[in-house]
């Protein structure tokens, strides 16, 4: 018998919500925008918007260069696992006006290295540092559900799939050799339906028998 594989854990709508307001109403309350800590907290919303739209993994997210992404355009080129090259596009204008600020703000940073996303140091904004700022958020924000950089992925695979996007789609955004691997998710969309059938039909809340 085949083992039965762990279901992707995603991050619950309300806690998604609940993470972007906080990390923008912050920004909106930090009048000083010449101050590091904002510097540092629109990189953090930056990298966390494109985690969310993209479906990236955190390890192609920290090592995007800075001539591999195109703002204007709204594209990144990523190399996946096994250095496969794919193109993701960032279409949402919140998204891309949220990167132009950091671009501006990390300007001097970017041109004297190769990384977008760059840490205190000037440095490569590393895989651990992007889950442990993750961590960092989850807990000012008050979210009981612990977050991890692979739950973005797994909650943009599955969302989309929910709205009715082809799995095959889906398997070339997340980079999937086969699509045997994207497949997983059509389960957990399958545990979703089954939730909402059970939690949200109105027949759950008829009894015919009194």
């Amino acid at each position: 018998m085949k083992e039965s594989k762990e279901l992707p854990k995603t991050i619950e709508s309300r806690n998604i919500s609940k993470l972007f307001k906080y990390i923008y109403k912050r920004r909106n309350l930090n009048k000083d925008i010449n101050s590091f800590s904002y510097k540092i907290l629109v990189r953090d919303i930056a990298i966390l918007e494109i985690l969310f739209s993209t479906g990236l993994r955190v390890s192609e997210v920290s090592s995007i260069k800075s001539n591999n992404i195109n703002i204007k355009t709204g594209y990144i080129k990523v190399f996946g696992k096994g250095s496969k090259e794919r193109i993701i596009h960032i279409c949402n204008s919140e998204i891309k006006e949220i990167l132009r600020e950091y671009v501006s703000l990390f300007k001097n940073e970017i041109e004297k290295n190769d990384w977008f996303f760059i840490n205190r140091l000037g440095n490569r904004f590393s895989e651990q540092s992007i889950t442990n700022m993750i961590k960092k958020y989850q807990k000012k924000s008050g979210i009981i559900q612990e977050l991890t950089p692979h739950m973005f992925r797994h909650s943009f695979a599955t969302l989309l799939l929910e709205k009715g996007v082809d799995i095959r789609y889906i398997q070339n955004f997340l980079g999937h050799a086969s699509i045997s691997t994207t497949q997983i998710y059509t389960q957990v969309n399958e545990v979703h339906k089954k939730k909402i059938l059970r939690t949200k039909h109105p027949r759950m809340e008829l009894n015919f028998l009194d």
